[in-house]
């Protein structure tokens, strides 16, 4: 069933309005008595029926409440280097598939693409439309958030690494510390993943990374594309952290 995200908490009637109202009736024609998904913001999940349209409105009917929290128990953030091309839109829905709460898009010294604060800001609004599509095509409770692209060296000094944060960034020259085995040594409630454009990281922002908290770590013996590259950690951090690979009922209990 199609799912929604509303921003207040689900009742026993809810009326969707805006571009979802409009999605929900004129794109995908939706007819009275249809059944869909919706998710609130504290994550509750209904089963609910179509009752009613107006111009631009929708309103529904609660069927059954439903037991259906898909966020992984970890709190995993991507902080990724901008690629070539339309890279960004494949890795941000893939990040959303793999569990991200958020994605932060960041313009370091070896990234080929140079946006303007105007184009910047229009490339944000689409990877949260696509990251938005993603959460709901996946089954997500959570929609996650694309922030703002940044300069790395500006994110870096703002950036706050807690005791409760696990941070690391893959870089092609570390040649000792692999990333199981860091996974291994440190647990924590958030990981921050950060990813380098296709040339990698310049020397200096290796040594800024390290400086503001962050562990360099391999994923292994080959040279992996930057898309590979973050989607892979992310796998990786589920995997050892999260709850990917695992039953639904061993992840909550």
């Amino acid at each position: 069933m199609r799912r929604w995200f509303i921003d207040e908490r689900l009742a026993d009637t809810v009326t969707l309005s805006g571009p979802d109202a409009y999605h929900l009736g004129h794109v995908m024609r939706a007819r009275t008595g249809q059944h869909c998904v919706i998710v609130d913001t504290e994550r509750q999940v209904a089963e609910m029926e179509i009752t009613g349209f107006t111009a631009d409105t929708v309103t529904l009917r609660c069927v059954t409440r439903l037991q259906a929290d898909t966020e992984s128990p970890i709190d995993l953030v991507l902080a990724m280097c901008l690629p070539k091309g339309d890279k960004m839109d494949f890795i941000v829905q893939k990040a959303v598939e793999l569990g991200a709460s958020a994605i932060q898009p960041l313009k370091s010294a070896n990234c080929v693409v140079k946006y303007d604060d105007k184009k910047a800001a229009a490339r944000q609004l689409k990877w949260q439309r696509i990251a938005d599509e993603a959460a709901k095509q996946c089954g997500r409770t959570l929609l996650p958030i694309v922030e703002p692209v940044l300069d790395l060296e500006t994110w870096l000094k703002n950036l706050i690494v807690d005791d409760d944060t696990a941070a690391f960034f893959c870089y092609e020259n570390e040649q000792k510390q692999a990333v199981a085995d860091y996974l291994h040594e440190i647990a924590a409630h958030r990981y921050l993943v950060l990813v380098g454009p296709e040339g990698g990281f310049a020397p200096v922002e290796a040594t800024r990374a390290a400086a503001a908290g962050l562990r360099s770590v391999t994923l292994g013996p080959r040279i992996l594309r930057t898309e590979t590259a973050a989607l892979a950690a992310l796998t990786i951090v589920q995997y050892a952290r999260g709850d990917m690979g695992r039953c639904v009922s061993a992840v909550k209990n």
